[in-house]
C-alpha cells in the first residue's frame, strides 16, 4: 500500500470515528436525558392502575397536559394533613392539570379505610390503587409518604417532593409547567 493510499484511509477511520463520537454525543444530549426515571428531568414512566370504581387509569392518558401525581396512606399523618390541599387544588386547577393520587394499597392494614378517607376528606380526583406496589415501589421509587411529582405536557418530571404539600407549592408547580 502507498503513502497516498495510507493516508486517505487514515483519514477515513478518523472521519468515521469523529461521526460515531458526534453521533453518541447527540444521542446522550437529546436521548439519554430524557430516560425514563424518578427524578427531575427524566421521563415519567408510564403505568396502569385502577381507581377504586375499578375503571383502569393510564398515565398517557393524560399526555399532553399537565399532570400532578401524589403517593400517599390513610395512616399516614402528613398524608392526611395535605389532602383538603390537594383536593382545592383539583376543584381549582383541574382544568388546567390532572390531578392523580395513588393510594399505597400494598401497605394499607385495612383496605376498606381507603374508601372511608376518601369519603371523609370528600375526594373528588381520581383515587388510584397500588395494591402491589408495582408503581410506587418500583416505577417512582417511592419510600417515604406523601411523595408528589409535577409533570409536564411531554411526560417529563419537573418537580418532586418527599414530605407534605401546600396549595402554594402546588400552584407553584403548576406555574413552572404551564
Amino acid at each position: 500500500m502507498n503513502k497516498k493510499a495510507r493516508m486517505k484511509m487514515i483519514k477515513k477511520f478518523v472521519l468515521l470515528v469523529l461521526a460515531v463520537a458526534l453521533g453518541w454525543g447527540i444521542y446522550n444530549t437529546v436521548i439519554a436525558d430524557r430516560s425514563v426515571g424518578t427524578e427531575v428531568g427524566d421521563q415519567a414512566a408510564d403505568f396502569t392502575l385502577e381507581t377504586m370504581e375499578g375503571k383502569e387509569v393510564h398515565l398517557s392518558d393524560y399526555e399532553g397536559q399537565p399532570v400532578f401525581l401524589n403517593f400517599w396512606a390513610t395512616w399516614c399523618p402528613p398524608c392526611e394533613e395535605e389532602m383538603p390541599d390537594i383536593q382545592q387544588f383539583s376543584d381549582e386547577y383541574g382544568e388546567e392539570v390532572a390531578v392523580l393520587s395513588v393510594n399505597f394499597t400494598k401497605f394499607e392494614p385495612n383496605k376498606e379505610a381507603i374508601p372511608k378517607f376518601v369519603e371523609s376528606h370528600n375526594l373528588t380526583f381520581p383515587v388510584l390503587m397500588d395494591r402491589e406496589g408495582k408503581v410506587g415501589e418500583n416505577l417512582y421509587q417511592v419510600i417515604t409518604m406523601p411523595t408528589s411529582f409535577m409533570i409536564d405536557r411531554e411526560g417529563v418530571i419537573r418537580q418532586k417532593r418527599v414530605g407534605p404539600l401546600t396549595l402554594k407549592d402546588m400552584e407553584g408547580w403548576l406555574d413552572q409547567v404551564q
